[in-house]
């Protein structure tokens, strides 16, 4: 069991840590003396964004279902 918690701790962090740096990285297309874009573009991007962060919680959510029994 403890092994299944330090495997967690270890990958949880760094891909919490990967987002972080990624989105901070998004923010610099916001530059726009570098970039294009428009708030159609913004909008799109954190819909997508916030839709599979909202998935990625539900599945912290989930109980987990019995299996299937005829009784």
């Amino acid at each position: 069991m403890k092994d299944k918690r330090t495997r967690f701790l270890k990958v949880a962090s760094y891909r919490t840590n990967q987002i972080i740096r990624y989105t901070k990285l998004l923010g610099n297309c916001s530059n726009k003396n570098n970039y294009e874009y428009s708030d159609v573009d913004a909008n799109k991007i954190f819909n997508a964004i916030d839709e599979e962060l909202r998935m990625a919680k539900a599945k912290f959510k989930e109980k987990r279902k019995n299996k299937f029994e005829l009784k």
